[in-house]
């Protein structure tokens, strides 16, 4: 029974793994379809009907380039490094509680916390290895920023638990059955995506890649698999996000429409934005981190930290 058992796991993850891979395919073609009618274009269109295709042509490109291999980089820091950052971003899908191969995470929320940290080291070596100054820093950058974004949504994500008492994922479905999170928390949750999107270095917290003056960040010096993999890793980072903050705010991990339905909305959001607003100052983001999240989730959590003290001792004078 446990052999069975370990075979269902194993072909689950398979499954999850395959299935992360085409949506983080189609959330590239949405990304460049959106983009192209804000800015009144058509995008891909010849590759397949609808440039359908796009995303397997690019990736069968990518991955059939020659390798470039510097002469003066740290060559194994250089070559691992975004193999490391997709691995650890695949790996935090795990934490979600599937219902067909008995996998749940009790401690889900402390997972992703250590995860998203260990993916800093990933950003500071990539940059690091290749021994390039523009490539140094936008990793220097990126360490930074990816560092004071994660106090806040820790401290975001806090008010969350506090007011669940659990680090699994699926309770948050339980106790969003009367009211979503999000009326409760609504400049909490603004709060939290916006520090989503410093978390995943997407416009307007870019920085890490700012073209106009790093001519590319930290991957500058990346070619074929490897940059192929490092953006692979950030739209499964941004695919993670979006089903992070709809099962925290807005309603919980229940398996119909509705869910994926908001999850592709929010992925929308991350290329609306990006369509959207122009890039931040550097000081700002730090300022906007430091001197306005900081304080703002701090005063909530105390805030719901006493609501939750008042409704304890109620309910036990009761």
């Amino acid at each position: 029974m446990l052999n069975k058992d370990m075979l269902n796991i194993i072909i689950g993850m398979f499954i999850l793994l395959l299935g992360i891979l085409i949506g983080v395919a189609f959330l590239t073609l949405m990304e460049r379809k959106v983009l192209g009618y804000i800015q009144i274009r058509k995008g891909p269109n010849k590759v397949g009907v609808w440039g359908i295709l796009q995303p397997f042509s690019d990736g069968i490109k990518l991955f059939t380039k020659e390798q470039v291999y510097l002469n003066y980089s740290n060559y194994f820091s250089y070559y691992f490094s975004p193999i490391m950052g997709f691995m650890l971003s695949l790996l935090i899908w795990s934490l979600m509680p599937y219902m067909f191969n008995m996998l749940m995470f009790n401690l889900g929320i402390l997972f992703f916390l250590c995860c998203t940290s260990v993916g800093v080291y990933v950003l500071l070596i990539a940059g690091w290895s290749s021994n390039s100054n523009y490539s140094l820093l936008g990793g220097l950058r990126s360490v930074a920023q990816t560092i004071s974004y994660e106090v806040s949504l820790s401290l975001i994500l806090m008010s969350s638990i506090i007011m669940i008492m659990n680090f699994n994922l699926m309770s948050f479905l339980e106790y969003q059955n009367l009211i979503w999170m999000i009326f409760l928390m609504l400049p909490l949750s603004l709060c939290f995506f916006s520090s989503m999107l410093a978390e995943t270095n997407r416009t307007p917290f870019d920085f890490a890649e700012g073209e106009s003056e790093l001519v590319s960040g930290f991957n500058i010096e990346y070619s074929s698999g490897g940059f192929a993999l490092i953006f692979l890793a950030e739209y499964s980072s941004i695919l993670f996000m979006s089903l992070l903050f709809v099962i925290i705010y807005m309603g919980g991990y229940e398996l119909n429409f509705m869910f994926y339905f908001k999850v592709v909305f929010f992925s929308f959001l991350f290329i609306w934005v990006r369509g959207t607003l122009p890039r931040y100052r550097y000081d700002k983001l730090m300022y906007l981190c430091w001197k306005s999240y900081l304080p703002v989730s701090l005063n909530y959590l105390i805030f719901f930290l006493g609501l939750k003290m008042i409704l304890f001792y109620k309910i036990n004078l009761v």
